[in-house]
């Protein structure tokens, strides 16, 4: 595979210059395999998953299965930056407007400082869309790495990425809908998959944000409604 081996070489180069390096790990098929690719070639990788619920046992099976695979990763959770939005705004709980509004900026700004380490990893690829293409052009003479900001995945696209998991034995994540997989959310298809598949999960979304209850309440009133019309036909 030409990709892996590009990837590879880009990878080692960066290592060179600073063999350590903090990984922003969603656990979704990207940053999984930047983990595989990078867990061999850094002395120190710190693993960081940002999260809106913490404790999800759905999620914490990934989080296991990672730590056993790679057991040399230092694997932390924090809250999502966009958290601190969320609870501004009182999306779906009680609205705090005295929490500080952070940025993605800030959280690697801190992570940096803590961990005493410059180079941070994002699964970010130039196929996710035309935002990431011209952002990631502009870095490609760089190596893919600005300020610090390290991109090994830029080139790659998604048949590629699902080719390599099958390779090596990743296991794919929760996809929520037939959309393209994403992190938990508030939205309609995650909070149906989780009533169907982890119940313990969602009651424990509902304690941390009580009015997403009627996320799933007007879905199952407007199944109600075309059962009834349905069988009045």
């Amino acid at each position: 595979m030409g990709r892996v081996d590009d990837t590879i070489r880009l990878i080692e180069a960066q290592a060179a210059k600073e063999d350590a390096a903090i990984l922003m790990c969603s656990l979704g098929k990207d940053s999984l395999v930047a983990l595989d690719l990078c867990y061999p070639r850094y002395k120190r990788l710190v693993c960081v998953f940002m999260y809106f619920v913490k404790g999800l046992e759905h999620i914490e099976r990934y989080v296991r299965w990672v730590k056993a695979r790679y057991p040399r990763a230092e694997f932390v959770q924090i809250p999502h930056w966009n958290l601190s939005y969320v609870l501004r705004s009182g999306m779906y709980c009680v609205a705090r407007p005295k929490t500080r509004a952070i940025r993605l900026t800030d959280v690697v700004k801190t992570l940096r400082i803590k961990y005493q380490i410059n180079t941070v990893i994002l699964g970010m690829k130039k196929a996710d869309g035309m935002n990431r293409r011209l952002m990631l052009n502009t870095y490609q003479d760089e190596g893919y790495c600005h300020k610090g900001m390290f991109y090994p995945l830029a080139e790659w696209n998604q048949r590629e990425v699902m080719a390599y998991m099958r390779v090596r034995s990743i296991p794919e994540p929760v996809r929520y809908s037939l959309k393209a997989s994403g992190g938990v959310g508030f939205n309609e298809e995650c909070l149906s998959w989780l009533e169907r598949n982890c119940p313990g999960d969602l009651e424990k979304i509902y304690k941390v944000f009580p009015l997403c209850e009627r996320v799933l309440w007007e879905r199952h009133q407007r199944e109600a409604e075309k059962d009834n019309n349905d069988n009045n036909d």
